[in-house]
């Protein structure tokens, strides 16, 4: 069986699971970007988040397979989650991934659980998520949404932005990588539509909105393991840009080289969201050397209310190599 993604698909279809097992679920579609060297990550959130609420009381959450004409219920009747994760090995599109539910506590106020990703026998993933039930009568504050950016309605899709520079590149393997990527986009089961890159402070700032092709109807647990698919696009990108590293055919300090995520948090604040509806990005990259780079991201609903922060750290490398790859000699001290 191809496990990679061949064809157009509604995000319910990627997003769904086989149950083998008490605690054991195996995928049954996977995504393989261009110029990736393994499987989108957020695919693999997204489906330890599903095997990991299957396994959570219902008091915690609603169930999250998605239930054609189902109501929403209120959101203070769903609980808030955080999850933190960890990108061991790239998964590869050639073999489903098994997901391992471990049930660590159920306690009163927080349940706890934590999932590990295997292929070919070898973690490759692991994620450690909470569930709590909702405290509506506890104080709240949520920060605002920026004033400052365009609507969606007046932002270019990715795929057209990848088609434009496909049109000017300079040498046919950047025309035929933009031209990979314009087409991707256009299959992908997410909209993306640019809003602009700026400094504040010196700290990197990228807006985008994004949302989910042809969500079905579903209840508001399943929203969050799309909105946990939807969290890793565009994300450790922000380090590359911070650092100035362009797509090149030569090496050098500004070639981009390797980008992959080592590790990835979320922490909702409400379930009252639509993935099926534009959502607002703000990504924030303060920080890149050494080889790795730590971005920042907060969402909100077109109405401007803050439903997630994401935070993410990846490896960054521009395509310079050290002293003993290079031939040189290192100092010693």
């Amino acid at each position: 069986m191809d496990y990679k993604l061949t064809e157009p698909a509604q995000i319910s279809t990627l997003l769904d699971i086989e149950n083998l097992d008490v605690n054991l679920y195996r995928s049954k579609k996977v995504i393989l970007p261009p110029n990736s060297r393994g499987v989108f990550g957020g695919l693999v959130i997204s489906h330890a988040m599903v095997a990991a609420t299957e396994s959570v009381k219902p008091e915690f959450h609603l169930h999250v397979r998605h239930v054609a004409g189902s109501e929403r219920s209120p959101a203070n009747s769903l609980p808030a989650q955080s999850l933190h994760c960890y990108f061991i090995l790239n998964a590869s599109p050639a073999t489903p991934i098994y997901y391992n539910v471990d049930r660590v506590r159920d306690g009163r106020s927080y349940v706890t659980r934590a999932v590990r990703a295997v292929q070919s026998g070898r973690v490759i993933f692991i994620m450690v998520c909470s569930y709590q039930k909702p405290e509506p009568w506890q104080p709240s504050y949520r920060s605002p949404m920026p004033s400052n950016v365009p609507p969606p309605e007046e932002c270019k899709d990715e795929a057209s932005l990848y088609r434009e520079r496909a049109a000017v590149a300079n040498n046919e393997y950047l025309k035929n990588l933009w031209i990979r990527s314009a087409e991707y986009r256009d299959r992908s089961p997410i909209a993306i539509r640019s809003a602009g890159d700026h400094y504040e402070g010196g700290v990197l700032v990228s807006y985008a909105w994004m949302k989910a092709k042809h969500v079905p109807e579903c209840d508001l647990a399943y929203q969050k393991c799309i909105l946990g698919y939807l969290s890793d696009a565009l994300f450790i990108g922000a380090g590359s840009r911070l650092l100035g590293l362009e797509w090149q055919t030569e090496d050098g300090p500004k070639s981009h080289g390797l980008s992959s995520t080592l590790d990835h948090s979320i922490w909702f604040y409400t379930d009252n969201f639509d993935c099926g509806d534009w959502l607002l990005f703000e990504t924030r990259a303060p920080q890149a050397g050494s080889g790795r780079a730590l971005v920042h991201r907060r969402v909100f609903t077109r109405d401007g209310v803050l439903i997630a922060h994401f935070s993410q750290e990846g490896v960054v490398r521009a395509r310079v190599f050290s002293p003993e790859k290079s031939g040189q000699t290192q100092s010693k001290l």
